[in-house]
């Protein structure tokens, strides 16, 4: 699978499906090409530490530092930047992930912009990798990031 033909896809069509490396179906979409119809559950993947600023309300230094130096793939939930206007925004909230892993950080890199991630089934893949995609692992972990600092585990 090659980053900048999916990049260039994403940018196209605003949508690509990818199967990973456990077989399961994962739809990258645009937040613009984000509908209703589109699961809320969708969570915004950033491939830098300074694209939070976009999805969310300005962070104080502990929250920042809670997903610097998280570990484990982790997601983040936290109140919305009122600017973000599109993507999976339930009760003023928003879902992200800082993946860190080399292979998925580069095809989000080759994007440049956040990005949704939703699971899917029963549909045809547009690219197929051997890669593990790191948010379907099983010690994923969840937590709530408050601007203030205030920090929750919400699956740990």
């Amino acid at each position: 699978m090659e980053n900048t033909a999916v990049a260039k896809q994403l940018k196209s069509k605003g949508r690509v499906i990818i199967k990973e490396g456990n077989g399961r179906l994962m739809e990258i979409i645009q937040p613009a090409s984000w509908t209703d119809s589109d699961s809320p559950k969708g969570v915004f993947l950033i491939f830098d530490l300074f694209q939070i600023r976009s999805l969310t309300e300005q962070f104080s230094e502990v929250s920042l530092d809670v997903v610097d130096f998280a570990t484990k793939a982790t997601i983040y939930h936290s109140p919305v930047n009122r600017v973000l206007q599109s993507g999976p925004i339930v009760d003023r909230k928003v879902k992200f992930s800082l993946i860190r892993n080399e292979y998925w950080n580069k095809l989000l890199f080759a994007f440049s912009q956040p990005v949704v991630f939703q699971e899917i089934k029963g549909q045809e893949a547009d690219f197929e990798t051997k890669e593990r995609f790191p948010l379907y692992g099983p010690d994923v972990k969840e937590m709530y990031l408050s601007p203030d600092g205030d920090v929750k585990i919400l699956k740990g």
